[in-house]
């Protein structure tokens, strides 16, 4: 089967993903992307540039992403664009996403992928989160215009399934570092931004200083030119502790430093997913992350803090030592991995 994937922010997770993708399923791939940059003119125009790039192709399956706008790309490409199935995987949701204004402008690209779906065959949502918001975000904006009928949103959800991004975990598997840490490393590898809520975090590390509790931190992730300024005020106030504060030069220096940690935490108030949270789980570390958002779909709930536990249930981990072994960490992550989800992608692009 040739499948054409289709990729306007073809960067970071979106590139893994598919990179990954190509190389696991049993399928020729053909991809026509464009650099991860300026997301919202690629959600507006990468449908047309797209379009005239499709002629004379042998294509039994088309693969989108939501920066794709499917409803236009399927009205402005070739014929046979509308007799082949076209597949979207929503990575995330416009409706969920946060916006620093929430004004009538943020809607068009919500409505954008509210007509994708409807002019996708078939849909799969990184997890059940992602699902469940987009479906009442396009509950309630066709609301919002009073004489919409609500039934497109019965169409869209006979057509979707739940389906994570498989990982490869063999790096991390294969990557062996001594563990003798004399105090307990936190690690924090989410990207500096406020969405993350770092403010929690930080603040919570400087109530266990106060409290007399030892550990080290290492702070990793994307970071931007401009930043939340908790960053360059935590790093001074924490110098003691920190064993490292700055994005990893290499993914296998990323790899190293997860191994060498005991605990990963997420403050999280937005997140689709959680891929550094596994991967820091899948090299040794114990989550603990709020009872929200994607994470009750990915980790047992004794992994899980209610708003205002954060601090009590980190002192108790610290204090107590009581950090996953590493098989337990293997079992907890096993089941997101290429190896396991193989067949899972295999039956989206061609159900029985």
């Amino acid at each position: 089967m040739n499948i054409l994937i289709l990729e306007p922010y073809y960067g970071g997770s979106h590139k893994s993903f598919l990179d990954q993708l190509s190389l696991t399923l049993p399928y020729n791939f053909h991809f026509l992307t464009l650099p991860a940059r300026k997301w919202k003119w690629r959600m507006r125009l990468a449908a047309p540039y797209f379009a005239e790039r499709l002629a004379g192709l042998d294509i039994d399956l088309v693969l989108c992403s939501t920066f794709v706008d499917v409803a236009a790309l399927r009205g402005c490409g070739p014929d046979w664009l509308r007799h082949i199935p076209v597949l979207t995987y929503f990575h995330e949701n416009q409706f969920a996403y946060p916006v620093q204004v929430n004004d009538e402008r943020d809607f068009h690209f919500a409505l954008t992928n509210y007509t994708t779906a409807l002019a996708s065959d078939r849909l799969a949502f990184n997890s059940l989160y992602n699902y469940k918001t987009f479906i009442n975000g396009c509950r309630d904006i066709l609301r919002l215009a009073v004489d919409m009928p609500l039934e497109n949103i019965e169409k869209i959800q006979q057509k979707s399934i739940i389906l994570h991004p498989g990982l490869d975990l063999s790096p991390i598997d294969q990557t062996h570092v001594p563990k003798k840490n004399e105090l307990p490393v936190i690690i924090w590898n989410h990207r500096w931004e406020h969405d993350k809520n770092p403010e929690l975090f930080f603040s919570t590390l400087y109530e266990l200083e106060k409290e007399g509790v030892d550990f080290k931190l290492v702070v990793m992730g994307q970071s931007f030119t401009r930043q939340p300024k908790i960053f360059s005020r935590a790093k001074k106030i924490l110098a003691d502790r920190i064993d490292h504060f700055a994005f990893a030069e290499s993914r296998q220096e990323y790899i190293n430093r997860l191994r060498r940690g005991d605990v990963v935490i997420s403050t999280a108030l937005h997140e689709f997913y959680g891929i550094a949270v596994i991967e820091a789980v899948r090299a040794g570390c114990t989550p603990l992350l709020p009872d929200r958002l994607s994470y009750p779909e990915l980790f047992p709930r004794n992994f899980l803090y209610q708003e205002g536990e954060l601090l009590n249930q980190l002192k108790k981990i610290l204090l107590e030592r009581n950090f996953l072994s590493s098989q337990q960490c293997q079992k907890l992550t096993s089941r997101f991995s290429w190896t396991e989800l193989k067949d899972d992608y295999i039956n989206w692009f061609q159900p029985e």
